[in-house]
């Protein structure tokens, strides 16, 4: 969106278009996991990540990531998800910081990397970003368990040798995760573009507002939707 004021970005339409996908952050968070598909948990969290952040900028991405990876945390504090109660008993700070920073960046990038692009093409924008998600969201837990290694030797491998600690991560934890975390994003591009776009009907933002000027001039180059 164009660069607005304080007053502007905390206007009562953002603040409702917030708290909206605030709360469907957290009920599909909360009971998302009860959507299977085959025996596999189907996550949609994501998806409202990424529309806040096209729709309010980095930083309504940054605060609802941050809120999916407080839940999490908070999950494994309380013992509620094994996989992180167990990270966070054996190595508590890094657990904390890999489950508050990968949603908070997966908010940013997204964000960010709709807004790069967006002036080309909005469609490819809105699939980059929701592609982007998964692939940061996944890619810094991976990094952050690898700096705890120990423990995830530890707890769940056999001899804790760093190739069994790569093959459970990638494989046996973060692998079918992050495929269905990608396909669902991938698949619902579209949708978050097509919300996008009546979005921006009802505001104007400044990517509407340079087609409607481009379209008054014949000599202006054409950009895709």
């Amino acid at each position: 969106m164009e660069k607005k004021g304080l007053k502007s970005v905390f206007s009562a339409r953002n603040i409702c278009y917030f708290a909206v996908l605030l709360a469907l952050v957290v009920v599909l968070q909360i009971w998302g996991g009860m959507i299977q598909i085959a025996g596999l948990s189907l996550s949609f969290v994501l998806v409202p990540i990424v529309l806040g952040g096209i729709l309010l900028g980095w930083g309504a991405g940054a605060a609802l990531g941050f809120v999916f990876g407080l839940i999490t945390l908070i999950y494994g504090v309380t013992g509620a998800e094994p996989f992180t109660a167990t990270l966070f008993a054996g190595s508590p700070v890094m657990t904390a910081l890999i489950c508050l920073v990968k949603g908070t960046a997966a908010g940013i990038v997204s964000a960010l990397l709709y807004r790069l692009i967006a002036p080309k093409n909005r469609l490819v924008a809105a699939i980059c970003a929701a592609v982007s998600a998964p692939i940061v969201n996944t890619g810094l837990f991976i990094v952050g368990c690898l700096m705890i290694s120990g423990t995830i030797g530890a707890n769940f491998t056999e001899s804790g040798t760093m190739s069994e600690i790569v093959y459970f991560l990638f494989i046996g934890c973060a692998g079918w995760n992050f495929l269905i975390e990608f396909a669902i994003n991938l698949v619902l591009a579209p949708a978050i573009h097509r919300v996008t776009l009546i979005v921006e009907r009802e505001v104007g933002i400044k990517y509407a507002k340079n087609k409607a000027e481009k379209g008054n001039d014949p000599s202006a180059p054409q950009t895709g939707s």
